[in-house]
């Protein structure tokens, strides 16, 4: 009976992981299908409300917001950015919602106070808490802001001059537009094979994903920086709301089940600072990951009943649960030995190839999306030979997410923590900010080890195709465990 239960967990574990992956190449064949028609409709719009307002008498106010809190790095620049837009100033009004406890608030108000000597409409905004982190934030600025629309900027990105320009005639020329986001592009792709892996796994989620929930009239979200709101929408949906650790997401999914609408810009793109540090990007994702969960939690029942068509309810579930694969790939990798070791059912080869077969299309699944990012995107194909560092690092994260997955689904709460930013490494006047060191990678290299441990038994049984799949395994959590367990000793 044992044996069959193991067999069982493992076999719904993989057939879970199975849809998923069938879903991403799903998604790069819709985003074919409709990409040409979606682009050509887009510009379509643009082009007639350019043709009726092209003068900047006709221009709408807009607000723009900067959360901040505690970025001594990074917080000069983006300002600069920001006032660099080019916007007529009597309609341009920058908010710096400032929530920090260090000397970023001298660098803020330095900057701020020379700015208004120009003429800039910028004001910095300060709370006697954090309460919301910041969701609050936003939604402080918001009661107080002037303009209809409202473009939000965190402080690790730098628009370009003609950012307001190129998205607010989209917002124009549709009412019913609640948001539009811009696709990230990436500051520190170079600086290392992390960065480098991130910057292909960043465009795979734009340039296809969020494309393609956009053409097809799918659920989709916002990326919680680098895109313009209507104003109108934020408070017909409810507001910010600080119940989860993705308010973007959260606020997104609200506003189009109010039956307001949302769209991609893959052409306009706004260049971010990748995490530098393997514990940074850990932590960027354990709260990605924790604050996607409960939104589905809150969520999904609301988008299950709605009037949507079924395929976008399907893929606003698979949307929303999407870091759910993380424990499935932990459970897989702990199960993968005592399969092989205490099962001794003998399966049919027709069951064992079929097995095999959904393991591959599970793992390739997320890697179609990213080939198909870096050739749509031109960014060169050499990028691709980071494919199976970017596939060792997704899985070597798979622990920390399991535990961000755990704690939403047990509404175990915690607090918003900032992802570190380095700035300009070269002229940066303050020391690095870090993430609190943790004993979490020295389970990841145990697991990587005991992943290792079955690799052997696996080889030495002949079973020889299951080989490739627990060797990413080992690689991952090993490379990310021992990375991660060098970065803590060092900032210890």
């Amino acid at each position: 009976m044992v044996e069959y239960i193991l067999l069982s967990i493992y076999g719904l574990c993989i057939a879970m992981l199975f849809i998923y992956g069938v879903n991403c190449y799903y998604i790069v064949w819709r985003f074919w299908k409709t990409r040409r028609c979606a682009v050509a409709h887009l510009r379509q719009q643009i082009e007639s409300i350019q043709a009726i307002s092209p003068d900047n008498a006709s221009l709408p106010y807009v607000t723009t917001q900067i959360p901040l809190y505690n970025e001594a790095n990074v917080a000069e620049r983006v300002i600069q950015a920001v006032v660099d837009i080019d916007y007529p100033p009597a309609k341009h009004e920058i908010q710096i919602l400032d929530d920090s406890t260090d000397q970023t608030s001298a660098i803020v108000d330095a900057v701020v106070m020379a700015l208004r000597q120009s003429g800039k409409d910028i004001q910095v905004f300060r709370r006697d808490n954090r309460q919301g982190f910041k969701a609050g934030a936003l939604a402080a600025g918001l009661m107080v802001c002037k303009g209809e629309f409202v473009a939000i900027f965190d402080s690790d990105f730098v628009p370009n001059k003609n950012f307001l320009r190129e998205i607010i005639p989209v917002l124009l020329a549709d009412e019913k537009l609640a948001f539009v986001q811009a696709r990230w592009g990436h500051l520190n792709a170079g600086y290392s094979i992390l960065t480098q892996t991130q910057s292909i796994g960043i465009d795979g989620h734009f340039m296809i994903e969020q494309s393609a929930r956009a053409y097809n009239g799918f659920f989709m979200n916002f990326n919680g920086t680098a895109g313009i709101w209507r104003k109108s929408a934020i408070e017909d949906a409810g507001g910010w709301q600080a119940d989860t650790l993705t308010e973007d997401m959260d606020l997104s999914y609200r506003c189009q089940l109010a039956g307001w609408r949302a769209t991609f810009l893959p052409d306009v793109v706004v260049p971010a600072e990748l995490p530098q540090t393997y514990t940074a990007f850990k932590s960027q994702q354990f709260r990605w990951a924790k604050g996607s969960i409960q939104t589905a939690l809150k969520l999904l029942p609301r988008v299950l009943r709605s009037s949507a068509s079924v395929i976008a309810k399907i893929q606003a579930f698979l949307h929303l649960t999407h870091y759910s694969i993380h424990p499935i790939m932990v459970v897989l990798s702990l199960l993968t030995l005592p399969v092989l070791l205490m099962i001794s059912v003998s399966l049919p080869w027709q069951i064992t190839a079929l097995l095999v077969m959904c393991i591959v299309v599970a793992i390739c699944g997320p890697s179609s999306l990213y080939m198909t990012s870096q050739i749509v995107t031109q960014n060169g194909l050499k990028k691709l030979f980071y494919l199976p560092v970017l596939m060792c690092i997704g899985v070597g994260i798979a622990l920390s997410n399991t535990r961000a997955v755990i704690e939403a689904m047990l509404n175990i709460k915690s607090g918003f923590v900032r992802t570190p930013k380095q700035g300009d490494a070269k002229t940066s006047r303050y020391s690095v900010y870090q993430i609190e060191a943790s004993v979490l990678p020295i389970f990841e290299i145990l697991l990587g080890f005991y992943c290792m441990v079955s690799l052997l038994y696996y080889l030495e049984a002949e079973h020889y195709m299951i080989g490739p799949f627990l060797l990413i395994y080992a690689c991952g959590f090993l490379l990310v465990g021992i990375r991660s367990f060098i970065e803590g000793l060092t900032q210890g």
